[in-house]
């Protein structure tokens, strides 16, 4: 039976110099909306609402760290000292209303240089004006239609590490309390990690070691490049669906490696490396991923078809995942953590400009 002492849905989750108001953060979503990398307008609404409704951490989508590691032309960037004043008003926005302020630090890898989703998708040839080349650990493309990429060299690789540690840098100078390095779905660093699209036979190939090597080599980088009381995270693919592929045995390993470095989540999505992935979906399907990281002692977060406030509420109870992860569920609807603390009768949070819509008395009465 549950006591009051015990974690849930609604209980505070201490990162580092941050403390986040419940367990429900908004999942970083590529809305392709910036320009040459520049936060808008529609990013500072789209955030901020979600603060607004109630979430306690709300991590900005895949940011570049350099112009060609973004998926389309319209992502949001970091390679600059330009881009830190928008992402400030953001940043700044989400801590007045009550939210914890996180962005996820990006590579596309083989898979950039494609259009925005209403617009197809389909990848973009660098003899497009739009488009650019690739680059990836190895000369091996997605698929057919995308490019092959450019295999990196050590020296480039190494030179990624300080892109990597400079948008860790102006972040921080933003005002954001939490990083989020991005190891999945196919970009850049899941690339390394898998022996599905890692051929090489280098210092960043081959073994577990060679294949998680440049992760790792990142965060300890960030680590001792930011404040001690600034949180970081990490997204990783935690198997690729794929025989021969990586594996959830690999991100356990990876994930106590990444926490002795530093890093204070890990945040357990799955897929995106290989075309041939075999997905059993269904409702919180990647949360055993999330179980697995964290009976192995190193704090994580449920993501995937989490839908329903009584299931995350389940999934923090039951000691799954320390931190539930939403992206759709938001998309539909901005208060998804007000209208889930109503459901499981727990206090609100409510902007006092809300609090009439959202009183109990007044959703009862249907008013």
């Amino acid at each position: 039976m549950t006591t009051a002492g015990d974690p849930h849905l609604f209980s505070p989750l201490q990162l580092r110099g941050a403390t986040l108001r419940n367990r429900i953060a908004v999942s970083p979503m590529c809305q392709y909306s910036a320009i040459d990398g520049f936060a808008t307008e529609w990013h500072l609404v789209h955030l901020g609402a979600r603060a607004l409704g109630g979430a306690g951490l709300i991590v900005v989508e895949a940011t570049a760290v350099v112009p060609e590691g973004r998926i389309s032309p319209a992502d949001l960037g970091i390679w600059s000292d330009e881009h830190v004043e928008p992402l400030a008003r953001i940043a700044d926005f989400l801590h007045t209303h009550g939210a914890v302020a996180g962005i996820q630090l990006a590579h596309a890898g083989r898979k950039a240089s494609t259009a925005a989703p209403w617009d197809g998708g389909a990848p973009i040839s660098p003899d497009v004006d739009e488009g650019w080349p690739v680059v990836g650990p190895s000369a091996v493309a997605y698929d057919d239609a995308h490019q092959v990429p450019h295999e990196l060299t050590i020296s480039e690789i190494e030179e990624l590490v300080e892109h990597f540690v400079d948008a860790a840098r102006r972040a921080v100078d933003a005002g954001f309390d939490v990083l989020e390095v991005h190891g999945a779905h196919g970009y850049l660093l899941s690339t390394f990690h898998s022996p599905l699209s890692n051929l090489r036979t280098d210092a960043y190939g081959g073994d577990f070691e060679g294949r998680t090597k440049l992760t790792l080599d990142i965060v300890r980088a960030i680590r001792a490049a930011v404040p001690e009381t600034t949180a970081l995270l990490l997204r990783i693919t935690s198997s690729d669906w794929v025989e021969g592929g990586w594996t959830i045995e690999e991100t356990v390993e990876l994930a106590r490696a990444a926490a002795a470095l530093g890093v204070d989540l890990v945040d357990c999505s799955s897929g995106g490396v290989s075309p041939d992935q075999q997905i059993a979906t269904g409702a919180g399907y990647q949360v055993p991923f999330a179980q697995a990281v964290r009976e192995a002692g190193v704090r994580s977060g449920a993501v995937g078809l989490i839908e329903d406030a009584e299931h995350a509420d389940r999934i923090i109870r039951s000691g799954d995942a320390d931190l539930v992860l939403l992206a759709r569920p938001f998309l539909r609807d901005p208060h998804w953590a007000i209208n889930a603390a109503l459901e499981l009768g727990q206090p609100a949070p409510v902007p006092p400009q809300y609090q009439r819509a959202f009183s109990r008395s007044v959703v009862a009465a249907g008013r």
